[in-house]
């Protein structure tokens, strides 16, 4: 490789593609869908799931300051995987042999998609989808391509010009389970203009005939447009009782607006109506607070079927997950968030349940706040003998089980601050620390590794000259001169009168 970049005239000192090229060819790392490696050292295939993770993680890094829109980015796999269990378990016993289709409207990588194919096994699908973002319809495509998965790379279609709401590219198809997390709180504006505008759209995805009305509108308000993507898969359900005895199972997420936005007779309120009216929707599913990335506001999974069994038919089953943890924890409020910490790690061992560091993360946020005048809460206890008190290093003596030991806290990183300190400051960083920040911050301390020493040439400081001020005497002159003037008008304006 090495050969082929000084070839091309590509070297590391003078261009930064050549060092990105040989990182992604080093040998400890694999970011191809296939496993690699000899012996006992073989590193598994990344899947584009968790490609999406990489990809939300740059996101994370870059565009944290965009303002980007609250659930724009990936689905957490646990979300996903909670989706394709409540579309396929229910029905599980009840699925032949043969093949099924899987229709994302909203596929983003491709994560959902892959993950409900995975979860079938040895059923034979074909996967279909259609994503408006070019980079992240771009990861579903080459992810599919790599796997040699060229028929369902195929069936995805995306781009700014392959908006789903309006250029449907699967205007005649019928599909068999259908995933989806829609963006919501986003404007549709622009594929209303697309479409002519409400008073002349007949997309039949969205006027339809129910409860005698031959123009029964789905139309939502322009500026969030995600019941729309539930009406978009209601319309390719499969009805055909003999031709598909399971129908089509629709799972799909959506925030808490649209469970009651819309008054009687708008597009929200008509699309409930129609599914309720329809008796199509099976449960909803109220999710954890903070598990989507870029947004901390309650979403919900809806469940849809139009082959409800018969225990089913004419109710809604609600599930409230986020208290299952509480419930477990126990219902009283904990005050010391590091006692809460060891109830939780034992409930969840009692659970059998070993989540990752960032679904505990969730789990944690979503059960949790922050009280200012909490007790501390403790990061690290480091071993006897290893560490000494530091206090301006972040290493505070402690009592813990009425051992002295020393222990490291977990910053609030709404207070990180930062100080520009002269480099000949006489006493150092320790002593500008603790004459301008301990006396109103005493708990405040130098992370180390954030310390960095820089340059700078300032004029300004040296040769700036401030203007000159007027003494009092002068201002008081000014005021009584406008004074005077303001009074010379008024005469004039007045004609002298009252004077």
């Amino acid at each position: 490789m090495k050969a082929a970049l000084d070839k091309a005239g590509i070297t590391n000192q003078d261009d930064v593609l050549g060092t990105q090229i040989e990182k992604f060819l080093d040998k400890g790392i694999n970011i191809s869908p296939f496993p690699v490696g000899e012996g006992g050292n073989i590193m598994p295939g990344l899947d584009n799931h968790s490609m999406g993770t990489m990809f939300e993680e740059l996101v994370r890094c870059f565009n944290e300051d965009n303002n980007e829109e609250a659930g724009e980015h990936r689905t957490p796999r646990n979300a996903v995987r909670l989706m394709a269990n409540r579309m396929f378990l229910p029905v599980a016993d009840r699925i032949e042999s043969g093949t099924y289709l899987l229709y994302d409207c909203a596929c983003g990588t491709g994560g959902m998609l892959t993950m409900a194919e995975e979860t079938l096994q040895q059923i034979a699908t074909h996967l279909y989808g259609q994503e408006i973002n070019g980079e992240t319809y771009a990861i579903c495509k080459a992810d599919l391509l790599l796997k040699g998965d060229g028929d369902a790379a195929d069936n995805i279609f995306g781009g700014p010009e392959h908006s789903t709401l309006s250029n449907d590219a699967f205007r005649s198809r019928e599909f068999d389970f259908m995933p989806t997390n829609p963006p919501y709180g986003i404007s549709w504006k622009i594929d209303l203009e697309r479409m002519d505008g409400k008073k002349d759209l007949k997309d039949p995805r969205f006027v339809i005939q129910h409860a005698g009305d031959a123009e029964y509108s789905l139309l939502t308000r322009s500026s969030d447009g995600q019941m729309l993507f539930l009406a978009n898969m209601l319309s390719k359900m499969k009805h055909d009782a003999k031709k598909c005895p399971l129908g089509s199972r629709i799972a799909e997420v959506h925030n808490g607006s649209s469970l009651f936005t819309g008054d009687a007779g708008q597009g929200e309120s008509n699309i409930r109506r129609w599914i309720i009216e329809s008796d199509w929707l099976e449960a909803i599913v109220a999710l954890p607070l903070n598990l989507f990335y870029n947004t901390g506001i309650a979403t919900y999974v809806w469940v849809l079927s139009n082959r409800k069994p018969a225990h089913r038919q004419g109710k809604v089953q609600l599930i409230e997950t986020a208290n299952q943890l509480r419930v477990a924890l126990s219902d009283g409020l904990m005050e010391d968030h590091n006692v809460f910490l060891k109830r939780v790690e034992a409930t969840l061992k009692q659970l059998g349940r070993k989540p990752s560091a960032a679904d505990l993360k969730l789990i944690i946020n979503a059960v949790s706040w922050r009280v200012e005048d909490a007790p501390a809460v403790i990061k690290k206890i480091h071993k006897p003998g290893k560490a000494q008190p530091a206090p301006l290093r972040g290493r505070f003596e402690a009592k813990i089980d009425g051992k002295t030991c020393v222990v490291e806290y977990e910053p609030n990183s709404k207070l990180r601050d930062y100080e520009q300190i002269p480099l000949l400051e006489k006493g150092g960083i320790k002593d500008f620390i603790r004459r301008e920040v301990l006396p109103y911050t005493p708990d405040a301390w130098i992370v180390e590794s954030d310390t960095k020493i820089g340059c700078e040439i300032s004029f300004t400081r040296h040769f700036f000259q401030p203007p000159k001020l007027r003494t009092l005497a002068e201002i008081s002159a000014d005021i009584l001169a406008l004074k005077q003037e303001t009074e010379g008008l008024l005469i004039e304006i007045t004609g002298g009168a009252g004077t």
